[in-house]
């Protein structure tokens, strides 16, 4: 039996988030910005069409906001992520395998379903947005690459219903050929560029070369989207995907940072979060790595970054223990009189935390059990009652009004993980 694969791929998902819960921003153009509101990354379908460009300095853009009614918000990740969840859930009824590729994109293995593949698409589309408010499209095809570019042209096709099967296009080869090469998946910007040289322009061009060819000039990887796209499928779904080797948290700040004291606060607060993350990965970490980066000063010299490291005496997720590794790495390289832009952090040497090696170096099983459940206990609480509700001290009263906190003067409530910021409904 041929493999049939689909790509579930929310429609500009920031924006639709946003929508959810303001629907009289149904059809109106929608901007969201990065961190500190600085550049525009994601645009409404009428954000685009207003002329928008991606990834635009919003300072550049506010006349033609105020001139096309671009609703502006800030990003508001809380949201988003929590709406990803809310897609990825109903999608695991929908099919007995499911890939989560990305924040707004999964692949689900539809071989053998009764009904055709077709209308299941459809039915995961419908139900997508009916349960979560969430609009989607749905590629099909025999190889996640072809999905993948049945996917590209369901959106851009809109009597397809924002659903389309490769195998069933009466000409599907004018549909490689409609699409760059670089676009492919698995192939890439570098890739195309050096495809160019050869004369090969789409993904038409690319499928007819010769296996020999591609293996010389893009290794195994690129034999295997050949291949796909002549319907072989070589890419499986990933049923988990490898844990990562390390995990990263950083910011900009929303103005310039002078003192060691609110730089150490926001080392602290990025330490707190990437801790909580790997304890909900259920891994550990042997080191952990400060930087810090700093304005252009007034002489005109560059800006400069510097570096340090540090490691526990034995791989750990306990956030007061990380903080104070990490806040004594910020002491050696802060350099007074400096003005810094940004922090960040970055757990090293994740492993799984159970199932690893004992050393001599270990905490007594006592003592390791207390920190286990006084972060099991941190984490259930500000899962329920909201982000931040139990803080370390060495984080600093709240984010809101430090000098190194994120710039988002536009954010939408966070609706669904804030008690807080609930959404109201009112009657007649």
């Amino acid at each position: 039996m041929s493999t049939v694969f689909a790509l579930v791929d929310c429609n500009n998902f920031y924006a639709s988030c946003e929508r959810v819960f303001a629907p009289s921003l149904q059809g109106k153009p929608i901007v969201v910005l990065s961190n500190n509101d600085g550049c525009v990354i994601a645009r409404s379908a009428e954000a685009k069409a207003a002329g928008v460009p991606m990834g635009a300095p919003a300072f550049k853009c506010r006349d033609l906001f105020a001139r096309r009614g671009v609703t502006v918000f800030s990003s508001n990740y809380a949201l988003y992520g929590d709406m990803s969840a809310r897609v990825m859930s109903v999608l695991t009824r929908m099919a007995p395998r499911l890939e989560v590729y990305s924040i707004d994109e999964a692949f689900l293995d539809l071989t053998g379903l009764p009904g055709g593949a077709d209308a299941h698409a459809r039915h995961i589309k419908e139900t997508v947005g009916r349960w979560t408010g969430i609009p989607v499209s749905v590629g099909i095809g025999p190889t996640k690459t072809l999905a993948k570019l049945a996917n590209r042209a369901a959106k851009k096709r809109p009597a397809c219903g924002g659903v389309l099967d490769f195998s069933a296009l009466p000409d599907p080869e004018a549909l490689l050929e409609s699409v760059p090469v670089a676009d492919v998946w698995g192939i890439g910007r570098r890739h195309g560029e050096k495809l160019a040289k050869y004369g090969v322009a789409n993904a038409l061009q690319f499928r007819d070369l010769p296996q020999v060819f591609v293996r010389r000039h893009m290794t195994v990887q690129g034999v295997h989207t050949l291949l796909e796209l002549r319907g072989f499928s070589c890419i499986d779904l990933e049923k988990a995907p490898p844990p990562p080797r390390t995990l990263m948290s950083s910011r900009s700040f929303g103005k310039a940072v002078t003192t060691l004291e609110p730089l150490s606060e926001a080392v602290a607060d990025y330490i707190a979060r990437a801790a909580a993350r790997l304890r909900a990965k259920r891994l550990v970490a042997g080191g952990l790595e400060v930087y810090v980066r700093t304005y252009a000063d007034a002489s005109g010299r560059p800006p400069s970054s510097d570096i340090a490291a540090a490691a526990p005496q034995s791989p750990t997720a306990h956030t007061a223990t990380l903080i104070a590794l990490a806040q004594a790495a910020l002491a050696g390289i802060f350099r007074p009189g400096q003005r810094y832009k940004k922090a960040g952090v970055i757990l090293t040497g994740l492993e799984p935390e159970s199932g690893r090696q004992l050393s001599l170096l270990d905490p007594e099983p006592a003592n390791a059990a207390r920190d286990a459940r006084l972060m099991a206990t941190l984490d259930a609480i500000n899962a329920k009652w909201g982000r931040d509700t139990l803080r370390c001290a060495a984080q600093g009263a709240s984010v809101t009004g430090q000098s190194w906190a994120m710039r988002q003067n536009m954010r939408s409530p966070r609706y669904t993980t804030d008690w807080a910021e609930l959404p109201v409904v009112t009657a007649g």
